[in-house]
């Protein structure tokens, strides 16, 4: 049942991002055209402020999985409904502390962008702040209950009432949008409809799974336990804040609300990126967990982590290198000849991105052997490097500079300190780990080399016909060569088998 959770929660990953993405395709460029780069950069400096607020969590929602998985293997029923409960108030009162911050934030709106926005724009953000810090409020109490259904290994459920959100929330959008509501109807629709998935998340706990919250003990100790583990989370969590959100901060504050909106369109493909990746490794925390309470040697886990890898690159490595090939052209097409500019800032966080992207079951390895001090204290130092760099950068060359300031704070945190520790303290063989990937890369950058010279010289891709056709041609070759000389059987087998399925062949 487990394996079949596994399976299944990792397909349907794929299916959410599928559709997060033909989404993207379709839909984002429709509302990029409805709202205009000011309203667009206007709600996209308000949700990344608003991000920070996420910050509060404080690396509790982990805990939770972990602390779940390891009490249910260990057979300790009684503790998990205590623990749901102490949690469940911890984060009513981090709520209320969440919202207290937005209207912090409401009451600031003009100092903070005052001198880049106008009266108009700050008065809408003011809305929005407060809108969202309320999302952000009920959020908290609400969202143990995901984190007990990721912990029970349940990845199906909540990935189709995913899916059916992404749907439903998109087509009322789009219909809302063609009537003239603006950035502030964008925010109170998502408000609603997160907080339905919410509670339709509470419901299954309490009808299916059984779930009980405990509210009458509270163990301090046990919290004291929790707390060590979840704070070196809590400081990884601020410095994906740092990465990804001061970026539109800083734009809005020094530029204006329309480098955000390019900047964000660069956001908004990473964050894309990001998700083709989590897909796979989001649902490996129980297992890796179980794992490492029962002792596994380090060779297993090494082993786990190659293999893990070699199946994400298979996805990511055609993501990454037909971007080089297609980013710019689709980027003009698909947002508009105003947001060109994205391609560079795009390209810097995709290529950045791919090492640590490939890697990031070294961070659920990290989670379950409860050992994210030294990553979350390197991150931080690094993250801080970046936030000085963006502020000078950005009055340099506005959202180029912001992008140059994060990559390299990822290469330099995530590509290259990460390795070393891995490797020294962990145990992983990454000087294997690399030989495979780059074996696997040698069809990938030949087929990249030899379309760059077919579109400049004799492909011209000027329409979105000319496009769409030379992208096909690149994905048939690139796949055909992919498989026949970069995977091995038992990849070739996991890539055949939902074909074979489909195609009823034993």
């Amino acid at each position: 049942m487990a394996i079949n959770q596994l399976k299944a929660g990792a397909a349907l990953n794929y299916c959410a991002i599928i559709l997060n993405s033909l989404v993207g395709l379709l839909y984002t460029p429709y509302m990029l055209r409805m709202l205009g780069q000011n309203e667009y950069g206007l709600y996209s400096l308000v949700a990344s402020v608003i991000a920070y607020l996420t910050v509060l969590d404080l690396g509790f929602g982990n805990a939770i999985v972990r602390y779940t998985a390891k009490f249910r293997a260990e057979g300790r029923i009684s503790e998990q409904y205590e623990m749901f409960g102490m949690f469940f108030l911890l984060y009513l009162v981090i709520g209320l502390v969440a919202f207290a911050g937005g209207v912090l934030l409401y009451w600031n709106v003009d100092a903070l962008f005052g001198s880049a926005m106008t009266a108009y724009e700050l008065s809408r953000a003011e809305i929005m702040v407060l809108i969202m810090a309320a999302n952000v409020a009920i959020t908290f109490p609400m969202s143990i209950f995901g984190s007990i259904i990721t912990a029970y290994e349940q990845f199906v459920f909540p990935k189709v009432v995913s899916i059916i959100r992404v749907i439903l929330n998109t087509a009322v959008m789009v219909v809302l949008l063609y009537w003239g509501y603006k950035a502030l109807t964008m925010v109170l629709v998502q408000t609603i409809f997160n907080i339905a998935t919410l509670f339709i998340n509470y419901i299954y706990c309490k009808k299916k799974l059984g779930i009980k919250l405990r509210l009458g003990k509270f163990e301090w100790g046990f919290l004291k336990e929790v707390s060590i583990y979840s704070f070196w989370i809590f400081l990884n969590a601020i410095m994906d804040r740092v990465y990804w959100s001061t970026g539109q901060f800083v734009l809005g504050s020094v530029v204006g609300t329309v480098a955000v909106s390019v900047f964000a369109v660069a956001i908004h493909l990473q964050s894309l990126y990001l998700q083709f990746s989590t897909a796979i490794s989001s649902v490996f925390l129980p297992k890796v967990t179980a794992m490492v309470a029962k002792n596994e040697d380090r060779k297993k886990i090494s082993d786990l982590f190659i293999r893990t890898g070699r199946i994400q690159n298979i996805v990511m490595s055609l993501l990454l290198f037909g971007f080089i090939v297609f980013g710019q052209k689709f980027i003009v097409i698909w947002a508009g000849e105003d947001y060109e500019d994205a391609y560079l800032m795009t390209l810097l966080f995709f290529t950045t991105l791919y090492i640590p992207l490939i890697q990031n079951l070294g961070i659920t390895i990290l989670q379950a052997r409860n050992q994210m001090k030294f990553r979350s204290i390197a991150y931080i130092i690094i993250a801080i490097a970046a936030l000085a760099f963006e502020i000078f950068f950005a009055k340099l060359w506005g959202g180029l500079g912001c992008a140059i300031a994060v990559s390299g704070a990822l290469l330099l945190g995530q590509g290259v300190v990460m390795n070393i520790y891995y490797h020294v303290k962990q145990g992983i063989d990454i000087p294997k780990f690399w030989i495979e990937i780059m074996k696997m890369d040698i069809v990938p950058v030949f087929v990249t080399i030899a379309f760059i010279v077919i579109t400049n010289k004799w492909w011209a891709i000027d329409t979105i016909l000319s496009f769409g056709g030379c992208a096909l041609v690149y994905c048939a070759v690139y796949s055909l060569l992919y498989y026949k000389f970069s995977l091995n059987q038992y990849e070739r087998d996991l890539v055949m088998a939902p074909v074979k399925r489909v195609l009823k062949i034993k």
